[in-house]
C-alpha cells in the first residue's frame, strides 16, 4: 500500500509523537507515506466556519499537491485535517462559485486540482480487513491484560459524509484494533462526546468540566487507559489531567495514548521511540504492571 501523507501543523508542534509513530508503524506494516511537498495549513475548523471558501482554497492546494506528484489517495493523522479536506473536496463538488474563486486561486499560483483526490484517515487506513490481518500476523507483544476506552473525539466521526469509514454514533473501528493488539475494549458513555477542543482557552472551567467528565467516565468504567487518534483529543486528556486533578480535587491518574503508540508497543517497538516518555501522564508504570514493558 502507498499512500501521499498530509502530516498536518500539529505533527511538528503537539503531535510530535503520533506522527513519529505513526511513521514507524506504517514502515512495520509495509505501508508507504509519500511526504505532500510543500504542503501548507488545511484551514482547520475555525476558518472553515467563517470562511469555507477560504479554507477550500488552502485544502485544494495540498490536495493539488497530492495529484501532481502522481497519488490518489492523501492520508492524515489528524481529525480536524481530516474533517477540513474531506468538507473542502465536498464543496467543490457541490458549489459552483466556490469551485470557480478556488480554481482562480490555484491557477495564480500554477496549479490546479481535479477534486478526484480521495481523504483518509490514518485510523481508517490501518483498520482495514486488509491492514487488521497483516496486523494482526505481526503482533510480537500482545497487550493482554490492559483495558482500553477507546475515544474516538467528535472530528473523526462527524459530520457523516458519503464515504465515512464508521459509524457516526457508534464506531467500532478502534474497537476492532484493540482486539487485534491484544488488549481488552472497554465500552463507555463518552466514547464520542466533544473533549472541549480549543475551548479550553476560552473559557477554562468549561473546557476542565467536559475533560473531567471523560477522564471520570472512562475510569469508573474500569478502563487502564484512553487511546485517541486525535492530536488535539491527546492534548486536552493528557496536558490537562493535572490540572484538572487540582480543579476537583480528584487522583484519576489515566494515561492517554495514541493508537499508533499501542500498535507500536504490540509491534515490539521501544517507548522511547514511540514519545511514551514525552507524555504528562506517564504510562510506563502502568505498561510494566501489566507485563507489556520489563
Amino acid at each position: 500500500m502507498k499512500y501521499a501523507y498530509y502530516p498536518g501543523c500539529s505533527a511538528d508542534t503537539s503531535g510530535k509523537e503520533y506522527d513519529k509513530s505513526f511513521r514507524l508503524v506504517a514502515e512495520a506494516l509495509g505501508v508507504k507515506l509519500v511526504d505532500v511537498p510543500e504542503w501548507n495549513c488545511c484551514g482547520s475548523h475555525v476558518t472553515y466556519v467563517f470562511n469555507p471558501t477560504l479554507a477550500a482554497a488552502l485544502s485544494a492546494r495540498n490536495l493539488g499537491l497530492v495529484e501532481k506528484i502522481g497519488e490518489e489517495i492523501v492520508v492524515t493523522t489528524c481529525s480536524g485535517c481530516y474533517q477540513t479536506l474531506k468538507r473542502s473536496n465536498q464543496l467543490l463538488k457541490h458549489d459552483g462559485e466556490a469551485q470557480n474563486r478556488v480554481k482562480n486561486a490555484l491557477e495564480a499560483v500554477n496549479l490546479s486540482y481535479s477534486g478526484n483526490v480521495k481523504v483518509r484517515h490514518a485510523l481508517e487506513v490501518l483498520t482495514t480487513d486488509e491492514s487488521l490481518a497483516t496486523l494482526s500476523q505481526k503482533v510480537s507483544k500482545p497487550l493482554k491484560g490492559l483495558k482500553v476506552a477507546p475515544y474516538y473525539g467528535c472530528a473523526l466521526v462527524r459530520p457523516k459524509f458519503e464515504d465515512s469509514f464508521d459509524d457516526p454514533e457508534n464506531p467500532q473501528s478502534l474497537d476492532r484494533l484493540i482486539k487485534v493488539l491484544g488488549a481488552e475494549p472497554v465500552p463507555y458513555s463518552d466514547k464520542v462526546r466533544c473533549c472541549g477542543g480549543v475551548l479550553i482557552m476560552k473559557r477554562e472551567d468549561v473546557g476542565l468540566e467536559m475533560i473531567r467528565r471523560l477522564l471520570v467516565d472512562a475510569k469508573q468504567a474500569g478502563a487502564d487507559c484512553i487511546v485517541t487518534p486525535c492530536a488535539l483529543c491527546h492534548l486536552n486528556l493528557d496536558i490537562m489531567q493535572p490540572k484538572v486533578e487540582q480543579s476537583f480535587k480528584l487522583k484519576i491518574n489515566m494515561p492517554i495514548f495514541f493508537f499508533t503508540q499501542l500498535i507500536g508497543l504490540a509491534l515490539s517497538l521501544k517507548p522511547s521511540q514511540l514519545g511514551l516518555d514525552n507524555h504528562m501522564v506517564p504510562p510506563v508504570t502502568l505498561l510494566q504492571s501489566k507485563g507489556i514493558l520489563i
